[in-house]
């Protein structure tokens, strides 16, 4: 089997930005979650059985303990921000398994997600579906794979490596002496990508770097690279048949009236018959 493990926050901005382009901004209440739960059934339509969505609950986890100018929620967009439970909600009643994180973040679910569902044999292959490059850690040779749906890229450990200069378990390593703008850590003054790829690839980790390649600096790009490197231990699941989908609850016809789109109910309940059918 497949299993397919989405990014639920990182697609509810891409599609609230998305409407954006069209809508001019007189966004829908929930325009941005019926994007997504299209976007979630369109890949059951394509064939995935066993699938689960990771969200971000509340924006802050526990790294912002560790690092005061990590992201925040400040600056989304109220009517965007709003749209955050009820796409936990939505999902539910959808009947797909998701996962909303409040002292981690949805990118430390799917890592989880993914270390559990690769340790069964039963599992051929494992699809993060996010272009995140935290993510990029998590991929293992072409078994566990991150999709970059924007790019149209399949990324297995060697492209991996191609796009960053660096094998996977080293991609923590690369963003703390790099930095990472989105997550609000700046790296290492006076590393840039070249000398950062060049140092974690003579040396490895950056624990195994000599004293004298950071200096004073070695202390903040093991804080960072603590921010970077994300949690594969919350136990999500004990059984990977947890995540497959066996159509939605009898409440989600009705949610689907309920914020303006029933033909997503109607569409929804046409895929689980077929589904079922064959299951």
């Amino acid at each position: 089997m497949m299993v397919h493990l989405i990014d639920g926050t990182y697609e509810l901005f891409r599609h609230f930005y998305g409407l954006r382009s069209f809508n001019k901004g007189n966004d829908k209440q929930f325009g941005a979650v019926v994007g997504v739960l299209y976007g979630v059934l369109e890949r059951i339509e394509k064939g995935a059985t066993h699938l689960g969505v990771a969200t971000d609950h509340v924006i802050e986890s526990f790294r912002n303990k560790l690092w005061s100018e990590y992201k925040t929620g400040q600056g989304i967009e109220p009517v965007l921000f709003a749209q955050f439970h009820p796409l936990e909600e939505a999902l539910t009643l959808m009947g797909v398994v998701v996962w909303p994180m409040n002292e981690l973040e949805a990118d430390d679910a799917l890592a989880s997600a993914a270390h559990l569902a690769a340790a069964n044999p039963q599992v051929e292959k494992v699809c993060i579906w996010t272009p995140d490059k935290d993510l990029a850690q998590c991929v293992r040779e072409d078994r566990v794979v991150q999709v970059d749906s924007r790019a149209k890229a399949i990324r297995d450990a060697d492209a991996v490596f191609n796009k960053f200069g660096v094998t996977p378990v080293l991609i923590p390593d690369y963003l703390a002496l790099v930095g990472d703008s989105a997550d609000g850590y700046p790296g290492i003054s006076g590393v840039g990508k070249r000398s950062a790829t060049r140092l974690l690839n003579r040396y490895g980790p950056i624990e195994n770097f000599p004293s004298e390649v950071l200096g004073q600096q070695r202390e903040k790009a093991l804080l960072f690279k603590r921010l970077a490197t994300l949690r594969m231990d919350e136990p999500l699941f004990t059984d990977v048949n947890e995540l497959q989908w066996r159509g939605p609850t009898s409440a989600f016809a009705e949610f689907a009236i309920k914020i303006g789109e029933p033909a997503l109910g109607e569409r929804t309940n046409k895929v689980a018959a077929k589904v079922i059918q064959h299951q």
